[in-house]
């Protein structure tokens, strides 16, 4: 008997597998759903309607943007998580979801290492340290300046966990006191900025560089280690004045986890094509981006050597986690 029923349960396994890899083979046989968890108009969104074309093109099937703009991009990333491990949903995460929200927000609605499995890192990018043209700094020296002669009195922009953390670094690494002032997302903070409500932000190059180059911002630095190849005369905020300072943000496809191994390696290897197309080269470029293109175990091993990192930073701004 008990022969009997292991054959049979062998049977059933079988004709299981089968049947899946079947479908695994078929994907996507119907439309996809890409959660951006920012709001639209903004770097994230730009980027991600940029890419799901292409995905779109390269699976032969229609992809869905679908905006879920939230604080810190919480509400996305939960749908995201919470979401069926078929393939059907991808999500684009930027490491402030993956590697910050954990160590600002004391109640996460999702846990970035275990309820997503990796697909690949997209970009990285150092932000563009921006200022309305009226700011009569030229450099970050004499911005430094400025605001130590004016206390209190400079307005900055923030649009999430990643340029609050960053900015609120560079205040503790130049010794200024600026007010911040809240937006719900990169659109509206630069509408403020080009304005003159606020004076200065870190900005994504995507957004920055078309803005700083028409002349409504002046660039005074860029926030990673190495020159921007698309504002090229605009130097390193570590060589004007604040050394070792950076601040690098990314994006990256994720997918829920439990999500069948056929289907990652499947969107792993489209994407990376994607990234390595010359025309997406020089468009990332173009737009201060990065092109990165990683292996599933290589973002997943970027996710935990950073996650740590930015706790120790939160400690050591002082940032309590809300």
């Amino acid at each position: 008997m008990k022969h009997v029923t292991f054959v049979v349960m062998g049977l059933l396994l079988t004709c299981t597998a089968s049947g899946a890899e079947a479908a695994e083979a078929g994907y996507p046989s119907r439309p996809m759903r890409f959660i951006v968890p920012f709001a639209p108009g903004g770097p994230s969104d730009i980027l991600s309607r940029f890419v799901g074309q292409k995905l779109s093109d390269a699976l032969k099937q229609s992809i869905v943007v679908d905006n879920r703009g939230s604080v810190g991009g919480i509400l996305g990333a939960e749908l995201g998580a919470k979401s069926a491990p078929d393939g059907y949903t991808l999500l684009l995460a930027a490491s402030s979801l993956l590697t910050i929200n954990p160590h600002v927000y004391k109640k996460l609605p999702y846990d970035p290492q275990r309820d997503f499995q990796p697909i690949t890192q997209l970009t990285e990018q150092g932000a563009v340290v921006v200022v309305h043209p009226s700011v009569p700094a030229k450099s970050i020296k004499e911005f430094i300046a400025l605001a130590k002669s004016k206390p209190g009195q400079i307005n900055y922009a923030t649009t999430g966990t990643t340029n609050l953390l960053g900015i609120a670094h560079f205040k503790i690494m130049s010794g200024i006191d600026m007010v911040a002032i809240a937006y719900k997302g990169t659109g509206q903070a630069v509408i403020s900025l080009i304005s003159g409500e606020v004076q200065f932000f870190f900005m994504n190059p995507l957004v920055a560089v078309p803005h700083v180059k028409s002349g409504k911002l002046r660039a005074l630095a860029v926030t990673s280690l190495t020159r921007n190849p698309a504002l090229p005369s605009v130097p390193t905020v570590s060589e004007s004045g604040v050394p070792g300072f950076q601040n690098i943000n990314w994006h990256s496809i994720v997918v829920p986890a439990k999500t069948p191994k056929p289907i990652v390696k499947r969107l792993n290897a489209e994407l990376v094509m994607i990234v390595n197309q010359p025309d997406v080269q020089a468009r990332f470029k173009e737009q201060g981006l990065r092109p990165v293109g990683s292996t599933p175990e290589e973002l997943s091993a970027l996710i935990k050597k950073e996650s740590p990192e930015i706790a120790k930073l939160v400690k050591q701004i002082g940032l309590e986690p809300q």
